[in-house]
């Protein structure tokens, strides 16, 4: 999304101010990288951000499933971006 940060764990949109400032608190408190919304750590590979987003879309929701849509688009796999 142009206006937000999407994040697989939660499937919330933060908006790029927030995402930002969250980014800062944690350099500044040299913690590990999280989601401002729901404070899980973020993944560290795209295996751990695919399987997350997967979890999501297995519980049917439905900003997962446009996102997943999303990306197979932008992939040109228009097959799999139907599945």
């Amino acid at each position: 999304p142009k206006s937000g940060v999407y994040d697989v764990c939660c499937s919330k949109i933060i908006c790029r101010g927030c995402s930002h400032a969250n980014n800062l608190r944690e350099i500044k408190l040299r913690v590990q990288r999280t989601c401002p919304f729901c404070r899980k750590p973020l993944p560290k590979k795209k295996e751990e951000r695919d399987k997350q987003l997967m979890k999501r879309i297995e519980a049917n929701d439905p900003a997962a499933m446009c996102h997943l849509g999303i990306e197979k688009r932008k992939e040109e796999d228009y097959s799999s971006a139907f599945e």
